[in-house]
């Protein structure tokens, strides 16, 4: 797919994103290497805490579909400038690819490409180490 038709799918789901506190309505399309896109909007609710980012949303639907090998991220905001993953969001895709690709659209739809590993460079991660697992940054 190419990229401005993923930015316009990001759009359409960030119609749908349900934002009555924030009045910040985000959209996204996870891209698996396979070609099959998920879409994601966030999904806001009264207790702040139990709110969920679009990036979380569009990764769930893919991962319980059996999907786990993901090479873009598209990225949409009711913002004039890019949004970005917030830190959980970065920390979770991180997870799936170090390397994961992110497209960043403003209103405009100018586009700005970044690396998740350039927006979360101290990942938390498991490590083996010998027969243990151990976990912290892959730099400890």
């Amino acid at each position: 797919m190419k990229i401005n038709s993923l930015v316009d799918l990001a759009f359409e789901a960030k119609d749908n994103a349900y934002a009555p506190y924030s009045d910040f309505r985000v959209g996204t399309v996870l891209l698996c290497r396979d070609g099959q896109a998920f879409i994601g909007c966030n999904v806001e609710n009264a207790s702040y805490g139990l709110s969920v980012c679009a990036e979380r949303v569009a990764l769930f639907k893919a991962i319980s579909e059996g999907h786990r090998d993901f090479e873009l991220l598209v990225l949409v905001s009711d913002s004039d400038g890019f949004c970005s993953p917030c830190g959980a969001c970065r920390q979770v895709l991180w997870e799936f690819n170090s390397q994961l690709k992110i497209i960043m659209s403003n209103q405009k739809r100018e586009v700005k490409e970044v690396n998740i590993k350039e927006l979360l460079p101290y990942a938390f991660s498991s490590l083996k180490k010998g027969d243990k697992t151990v976990f912290g940054s892959k730099d400890c």
